[in-house]
């Protein structure tokens, strides 16, 4: 005799479902009344049973369970079929708790989960085409293989790092590399769908964001000491793979006054006077001697070249080399800014 899986209205057992949010709370639903009495199935209610649910009514069972203000945590639903499926509070600013919940391969095409927190839900390989997320909370979820083709992502908590990067970060601690590589190089397939989706729905500053986090994810995976990976770390710190105008402007701030200090050591040339440090002038002469040393690193950073200050002996070479700099950089923050200006 085989017994179908039903809602505890139906069928019911005397002892209470055992499942255990992460936060220490415990199902208030009834056990199901299983014929195998030995099997741990029978300590868990409906919902978190993890047997596929195939029921013909599954979308409107869990629309009550939400509406009757029952805990949504933790709910098995792994390839269950929950196309259209409406779970927006429209009585309460707060969206439904649908957080730590199994929905592995859960169609959910079209679905509406405005609001709806999903904080720690596994969502690998879920179908959420055409389904509302807006305001949605996806913070730590497994999003690997999750196709969001005309999803609105709108507004959606992302979280400051994947699930799959806090666990590579474990991994990495841990000693474990063949592990933290492949949970990077899942991290980058996550932001690169994401960037794609995002760029196709015209959410430009987001997509840019994902761009920066793919990007760095697959730094990671690079050896620490390599070229490759050496280079990619500098193009971060200096333009954020050119995401972050601010950071060429803070180089450019910072590479003016590492120079500037360095005129004023090696010295420059105004009027056939040399500029340069003097421990036996006072504190003020030294001041206008620094300023000057700062003017002219500006200005040759600029590339103006006015011609009232020149560099002399070891100065030289440094305001070569620092004109050029200026000049790439000028450029560079020219294409970063305008790239951020256009979206």
């Amino acid at each position: 005799m085989n017994h179908e899986h039903e809602p505890q209205s139906q069928m019911t057992s005397s002892h209470q479902c055992n499942y255990i949010s992460p936060n220490g709370s415990r199902c208030q639903q009834q056990a199901e009344n299983q014929l195998e009495k030995d099997s741990k199935k029978d300590d868990f209610c409906f919902w978190h049973n993890t047997e596929i649910k195939t029921d013909s009514e599954l979308v409107e069972q869990l629309q009550e369970q939400a509406k009757s203000g029952q805990s949504l945590v933790g709910y098995s639903l792994k390839n269950a079929d929950l196309t259209e499926l409406n779970l927006v509070n429209h009585n309460s600013k707060e969206g439904y708790d649908l957080s730590h919940a199994d929905l592995y391969h859960a169609k959910l095409c079209g679905a509406h989960l405005f609001h709806l927190n999903l904080h720690g839900a596994s969502l690998m390989k879920a179908d959420l085409r055409n389904a509302n997320l807006h305001c949605a909370n996806l913070e730590d979820c497994n999003l690997l293989g999750v196709k969001l083709t005309n999803a609105r992502i709108e507004n959606v908590t992302w979280g400051e790092q994947l699930l799959q990067e806090k666990n590579a970060d474990k991994a990495c601690r841990e000693g474990n590399h063949e592990e933290m590589l492949d949970l990077l190089e899942q991290a980058e397939e996550i932001y690169r769908n994401l960037r794609k989706e995002a760029e196709i729905q015209g959410l430009f500053e987001t997509s840019g964001y994902f761009f920066y986090k793919e990007m760095v994810m697959r730094r990671y995976q690079l050896p620490r000491l390599s070229f490759q990976r050496i280079v990619s770390q500098v193009v971060d710190w200096f333009c954020g793979y050119g995401e972050r105008p601010l950071n060429v402007v803070l180089f450019s701030l910072l590479l003016i006054g590492i120079n500037a200090v360095l005129y004023f050591f090696l010295g420059i040339q105004s009027n056939a006077q040399v500029v340069q440090i003097n421990l036996s002038a006072t504190l003020y002469t030294n001041l206008i001697n620094f300023l000057e040393c700062l003017y002219f690193s500006v200005v040759t950073f600029t590339t103006l070249g006015y011609g009232d200050l020149v560099p002399i002996g070891a100065s030289r070479p440094l305001a070569a080399l620092e004109a050029f700099t200026g000049n790439f950089t000028i450029a560079l923050f020219v294409v970063v800014f305008v790239k951020k200006m256009t979206r």
